[in-house]
Parts: C-alpha cells; structure tokens; sequence
C-alpha cells in the first residue's frame, strides 16, 4: 500500500540526481483533460499564453527555489508521454455515469503529446514563467507548473532537517490532517457529507498528496466522493472529479470582437460545454466577472444546470445567492448540487455544510488546506517556509488579445490594469469586494 510509504526517509534519502516530481501526464486535474477535449475539438487553432503568477507577493520565490532545479524539473516534464495503460483506462472507464467520454480523435492526439517549451525568466525577486503555443496544448502546463514549484519549495524548506525532525514534522502534519478527518467524522454523523480531493496544483509533494487521498479514503469511506488528480484516481480505484475552470470564459472573453460579444462570452462557453457533455457535468463556473452580473444576465436555460461552482466569494453567501436564482427560475434545489472549492478547511467545510443541509446537495472541494497545511508542524524558522502561498498559473493572453479575470474577489483579479477597467464597465460591479487571499 502506498500509505506504507515512510515520507520522511523518502524525503531525507535523495539518492537520484534528479527526483522527478512530476513522473506522469496523468499527474494533472481532471478538468484539464475535460476542457482538453473541448479545445481540441472546437478551438484547435487558437494560440495563448499562460504565466505563472504569485499572489503572495511577500514569498520571493527566487529566494526560496533554486532555478537550476526548476529547469531541470521543468525538462523532465516535457520529456514526458502518456503511458498505454493510462490511455487505455481513459479510453475504457466510465465517468460521470458515462463511457467513452473522450474522443478517440482526442485519445490519439494524447498518445503523442508532449508538453511544449517553456520561457523563465527573473524579475523583482519573482519567477517569470511563461507558456505560449496552441491552448490545446499549452493548457496542459498549468498542473504540472505549479506542482513542480510547490514542491520545489517544500523540499528545499526541509532540506537541512535530520531524519529524526522530518519524522517529528510528518508525524505532526499527519495528526494534524487526521484531527480534521474526525471532525468529518463527526460532521457525517450529523447527516449527509461530499467531499472530495482538489489538492493537486498546491500539494506539499505529490507522496503527501497521495497519503492525505489515502487518509480520506480510511477516515470519511464514502463520503470521499474522489479526487481530481487522474493518476491517484486511477491507482486508488477512486472516481476522477473536476468539470471546468476560468480559462474558458477568459479566453472566449478575450476572443470578443466587441463588448457585446464579451458580455455574452461566459455564456458561450456554457453553451459549448453543453454541446459536449451532459447530466453532473452541466456545473456552472458563475465568477469570472462577477456571479451577481452573471447570475441576472445568465440566458434560461443556465438555471436547468445540474450544479454550480462558486468560486471567489465567501462560501454561504456564494451559495445563498445561487438558492436564491434557482428558486426565482422554478427550480427545485434539492435537485441541484453546489460545490464549494475556494480556500476550504475544516472549520468552513463545517459551516457551510451545516447551513446548506437540507436546502440542497453540497460538495466540499479540499484543495490546498487538505494537501499542503503544515501550520504548525515545523520549528518556528521553517514553518513560514512550509506555509502554503496563493500560486496560479492564468492565461494572459488569446490570439494576441489580453486575457481578464474579475472574479467575484477583486483582489483576484487579473490582467492588464485598463482591461480590467473595461470589464468592470461592461460586466458591472455589483457583488464585487475587495478581500484578503490566502490560498
């Protein structure tokens, strides 16, 4: 079993010269092979540009990251392939209640991908890290982008440790998740619980990534409904989970030719996604310029969607406000399910679930606060080093035209600064805030 794996002898003992932490493409988020298949099939010819952006601006991370090791790891994750088995098991398993879910044209494209190059440079303390080429597949970098970083981090955080210390750190990091696992415990003995693993793109390391999944999966049985990194999936026989991300309307948005198409830009993206898939992967992403706006705009037939994701406001006003849409379109939001993924942790997974219990169906995605929270763990001058930091990696650019999010945080936003002063006055501003992130 993988959880027999002894993480701190693992991380002490670097006896490769290189220790691969991106092995696999199947390494990735689930909703990168979901959208994947859209862009190959709908936008093959659309080129963009993704960059690697630090949101906490305190972490310089030329200080923390050595660039010799990132481009090394960056190379081997371009010298990658998707192995047979792995496309034979996309190709043969059943997702979301449905088989085939991917082309065979899409499968075959796979089989001989690799990821395109990559432009690193130094600025002001921070890494520069750009992808450009076609979306199809440049979007593929964002994953294994920042898990490389992250992890990079991490190990360079506990590389002066004794074997003895790093037993002390994961032995308290592991109480400390499963602490949370119990609090789940008891929050499923109080009525139904759906929560699921987001943790790839911010994981302390991907062996940590997989000891948490396999804690889940003892601790909460089933109400781990799985994860949404493919390759655990595939080796823990867990359900993959993910359906789309903000690239899609940032680049439908950027694509515009004039604000009338860019006010109706994230609802092309729906309907797209519609003319591909069905049933519990109709989830609408509301935020990327502000859910309020979207929400009042959205065309009829947005409300007969299966569930929706907010993303960027604080989780039981997000999800007040969808019950309050469906229930104005007739909608019954039993039938409807809301997943909460931004910034989660035990004491808003407890809330929120508590408030939404027999209102509607509530998924709970754990992404960094499951994967990378070592808060506490280490000695006082490594433990800010081991804190997780708010890294993405956005799209900038389509076709040469800037790429914009609001996000319903404006603190999120991105983008060039009259841009986004653009979107603000087509969009409007209404349920926008300014708030602190962390994660």
């Amino acid at each position: 079993m993988t959880a027999r794996v002894d993480i701190a002898k693992r991380v002490h003992d670097h006896t490769w010269k290189l220790d691969p932490i991106v092995r696999t493409l199947l390494d990735t988020d689930f909703y990168k092979l979901l959208m994947g298949s859209l862009i190959h099939r709908l936008h093959p010819d659309v080129a963009v540009t993704f960059s690697l952006v630090n949101r906490t601006k305190s972490v310089l991370l030329c200080d923390e990251v050595d660039e010799g090791e990132l481009r090394e790891q960056l190379d081997h994750a371009r010298s990658l392939k998707f192995e047979k088995n792995e496309l034979i098991w996309l190709a043969g398993n059943t997702f979301y209640g449905r088989q085939q879910i991917f082309d065979p044209d899409y499968l075959a494209w796979l089989a001989d991908f690799q990821l395109p190059d990559y432009e690193l440079t130094r600025h002001d303390g921070q890494y520069e890290l750009r992808f450009s080429g076609p979306w199809r597949d440049v979007t593929m970098w964002e994953v294994p982008a920042l898990a490389i970083i992250t992890e990079l981090r991490s190990r360079a955080a506990v590389r002066k440790m004794s074997r003895f210390e790093l037993d002390v750190l994961y032995a308290r990091a592991k109480s400390r998740l499963w602490d949370k696992i119990e609090r789940l415990r008891a929050l499923a003995g109080e009525g139904p619980l759906k929560v699921g693993d987001f943790g790839t793109r911010r994981r302390h390391s991907y062996l940590w990534q997989l000891w948490c999944v396999e804690a889940l999966k003892e601790g909460v049985g089933e109400c781990l409904t799985g994860t949404s990194n493919v390759k655990m999936a595939m080796d823990l026989g867990l359900e993959a989970i993910g359906t789309n991300a903000h690239e899609l309307p940032m680049v439908y948005a950027a694509l515009a030719r004039d604000d009338a198409e860019l006010r109706q830009a994230p609802y092309k993206v729906l309907a797209d996604w519609a003319s591909i898939y069905d049933g519990n992967l109709k989830v609408v992403l509301p935020d990327a310029y502000g859910s309020t706006n979207f929400f009042r705009n959205a065309p009829g037939w947005v409300a007969s969607w299966k569930g929706v994701r907010p993303d960027s406001k604080p989780p039981i006003d997000g999800a007040d406000e969808i019950l309050r849409y469906w229930r104005r379109h007739g909608q019954d939001p039993m039938d409807k399910t809301i997943i909460l993924s931004d910034g989660m942790d035990i004491g808003s997974i407890e809330t929120a679930v508590r408030h939404l219990r027999g209102r509607t169906n509530v998924l709970i995605g754990w992404g960094t606060n499951l994967t990378n929270d070592f808060r506490g763990c280490a000695p006082s001058g490594i433990d800010g080093r081991l804190k997780a930091i708010s890294l993405v990696c956005k799209v900038t650019d389509a076709n040469g035209r800037p790429a914009v999010k609001l996000s319903d945080n404006i603190t999120k936003a991105t983008g060039p600064a009259d841009e986004i002063e653009r979107y603000r006055r087509v969009f409007g501003e209404e349920g926008i805030v300014k708030l602190p992130v962390a994660v």
